[in-house]
């Protein structure tokens, strides 16, 4: 037992064997200890559900590391999500430049997790840039390092186990793809489970070390099973049969690439393995896929990730079917294609009839379209979406990591350098600032001469997410000539265009006698996609309301994080209807968000032969950019907003 510096017994943590429940999430992260090259787990699950505890409990279980130094245990390594690509990668060593003039590199956390665990809390707030190198790195084993003219490689073998709760925002598709496994975590909801976790915790609480010392010993046979995994995994047979099931899974979930093929092929043997079996089974791959499979159908942002039991069965119910045929022994050599199947005799045409008769059930489904500002329906379909032209704020600002407006940041490129500390170390700078003092110094020839003053850090330039606040006319004049559904496919358009660029979004609509905020500010612009698709129409359109309420939401949210900027994007056609003096009221609202500095831009939605023009007049009053809603598309100009007066 190790003993610290002052005599005292550190506090073991919690041990692995003693966790209730999670029984997914535990066998996923013992699979990527027995095979580390599965790429690690992606754990989503809200807050409270034991997800840090799970993963700081396994790194116990490793087995030790043999290296110069002798054997060591197996490290936990934590990267903070404002950790920079310097501290994640290494760098070149500084101290050791300037002090020897030697030019050496220095290890980042990715070499010190080797061989351990690599644990990102809130992994879906890290910068992309940095998810992808934390991904390459648990694909290939190894860190390579090419900066600073410095050319470095060295191992890098550790299970990345990432977790995040989706409430904060989603990871992007293309990033879950990279996770190896993904698991969900929720709280039970039977009673005794939850008495259980409770009860273990507090007994925890009360007496750590006699707690540890009463699952030890389960906690140790699972280190041995493990060990004894790892020793006979390269002997665990995968048979053509069961490689042939793993291949129709993958192709009938229709999941991109081949990643997904080679982690169930990878986790299926390590299942094997950790069973001590010799051979992959039908269950192995069954588990493989419940683990690999759920977060990679997840082609289009806001489609919820996961997989039922049922689409599962009957997956591998065909999948079972594949397994058992045997590869065509002579395929053809002329690389031709294979014969026409038969026209089935019935089939087809009563499919085909069926399938119009059914469109035209659910055409005749759709409500009729809003004839009048005084009724109130459900948001029709969403019209065509497309890709966004960028929205941006004006300046530069210093907000959290995104990919809308420009920012100062610890990433992007150097500018310029500055004497300011803890902006990372302009080299040139630093080197010019020496050479103005060396005549001063003494310095004839030989080395530069370097001193603390000559330091200069480097003021950098990247992109920054930003708060969008949407303010959506829902109103019966909107709701007319199907205009609503072209506005809704725009919003749902600008709300992909945020998801890519990381943003926050708010939504507020506009109808009847008042504005109502139906979705406060968050990350997770799926959220703001479903609410979108339940907004009710219909009725009059108090804008200034809109206005009112969107500026007391920036304002509010200046308070809780002063560093992201706001953009308010207005979605309307000017008609403000409702109460004494309408239009009059909204351009006084529209004033006071000009005043405040907040950035804007107006979509214009008005159509048809008759225009007031009133939307471009709001712009104006907002001090913002204006764009008409046709002109929304990426394909016409870059960028709409003007800085606010």
């Amino acid at each position: 037992m190790a003993v610290q510096r002052n005599g005292s017994v550190p506090e073991p943590g919690y041990p692995f064997s003693a966790i209730v429940g999670q029984d997914q999430l535990r066998l996923s992260l013992i699979l990527c200890a027995v095979h580390p090259g599965i790429g690690g787990v992606l754990v989503r699950g809200e807050k409270g559900t034991a997800k840090s505890t799970v993963v700081r409990a396994l790194a116990t279980l490793l087995p030790a590391v043999d290296d110069e130094d002798g054997s060591r245990p197996a490290k936990l390594v934590e990267l903070p999500v404002g950790a920079t690509e310097d501290r994640v990668v290494g760098s070149i060593d500084l101290e050791k430049v300037l002090r020897d003039g030697e030019r050496a590199f220095q290890p980042g956390l990715l070499a010190a997790a080797h061989r351990g665990v690599l644990y990102v809390d809130e992994v879906n707030l890290l910068h992309d840039h940095l998810v992808d190198v934390l991904l390459d790195a648990a694909a290939m084993g190894r860190v390579h390092v090419e900066r600073d003219g410095v050319s470095h490689s060295h191992p890098a073998q550790f299970v990345l186990v990432g977790t995040m709760n989706p409430e904060e925002g989603e990871l992007r598709p293309q990033l879950l793809d990279r996770f190896g496994l993904a698991v969900e975590v929720t709280a039970s909801r039977d009673v005794d489970v939850r008495m259980n976790v409770v009860r273990r915790r507090m007994n925890y609480e009360r007496d750590p070390h006699a707690f540890a010392a009463e699952f030890r010993n389960d906690d140790i046979a699972v280190a041995e099973q493990i060990l004894a995994a790892r020793k006979i995994l390269d002997d665990v047979v995968l048979s053509d049969k069961e490689l042939r099931r793993i291949a129709a899974l993958c192709a009938s979930f229709d999941v991109d690439g081949m990643r997904a093929d080679l982690v169930l092929a990878r986790t299926a043997s390590a299942h094997a393995a950790w069973r001590g079996a010799s051979e992959v089974a039908e269950e192995d791959v069954r588990i493989a896929a419940e683990l690999a499979l759920p977060h990679r159908r997840r082609r289009d942002p806001f489609d919820e990730p996961g997989i039922d039991d049922k689409q599962l069965d009957d997956a591998m119910r065909d999948a079972a079917e594949q397994a058992e045929q045997q590869p065509d022994p002579d395929p053809d050599p002329d690389g031709g294609g294979a014969p026409e199947p038969e026209a089935p005799d019935d089939g087809s045409q009563s499919q085909s009839s069926d399938s119009e008769s059914s469109d035209s059930r659910d055409e005749s489904k759709q409500p009729p379209p809003s004839s009048g500002a005084g009724s109130e329906k459900q948001a029709g379909t969403p019209g065509a979406q497309f890709r966004a032209r960028l929205l941006e704020v004006p300046g530069v600002g210093e907000g959290a990591p995104g990919r809308r407006s420009r920012s100062r940041s610890s990433h992007g490129r150097s500018v310029r350098p500055t004497v300011e500390p803890g902006r990372g170390l302009h080299l040139v700078g630093t080197l010019f600032a020496a050479a103005e003092q060396q005549v001063v110094r003494g310095r004839t020839a030989g080395r530069l001469k370097l001193e603390p003053a000559d330091l200069r850090g480097a003021i950098k330039e990247g992109r920054e997410g930003n708060l969008i606040v949407f303010v959506v006319d829902a109103s019966g004049s909107m709701a007319a000539r199907d205009r609503l559904s072209a506005v809704t496919g725009a919003v749902l358009s600008l709300l992909r265009d945020a998801y890519q660029r990381r943003d926050k979004v708010a939504v507020i609509t506009v109808r009847g006698t008042q504005a109502e905020t139906v979705l406060p500010p968050t990350s997770s612009v799926d959220v703001a996609v479903t609410r979108l698709r339940k907004m009710k129409t219909g009725g009059r359109s108090p804008l200034a309301q809109g206005f009112l309420q969107a500026r007391e939401l920036v304002l509010r949210e200046r308070v809780r994080d002063p560093l992201r900027r706001a953009l308010l994007v207005a979605l309307t056609d000017g008609r403000a209807t409702g109460g004494t003096d309408p239009v009059g009221r909204a351009r006084i609202a529209a004033r006071r968000i000009a005043s405040d500095k907040i950035a804007s831009v107006v979509v214009d939605c008005e159509s048809g032969m008759v225009r007031l023009g009133l939307a471009a007049d709001f712009a104006a009053c907002l001090g913002g950019g204006y764009v008409a809603l046709a002109d929304l598309s990426a394909e016409q100009v870059a960028a709409v907003v003007r800085a606010a007066a």
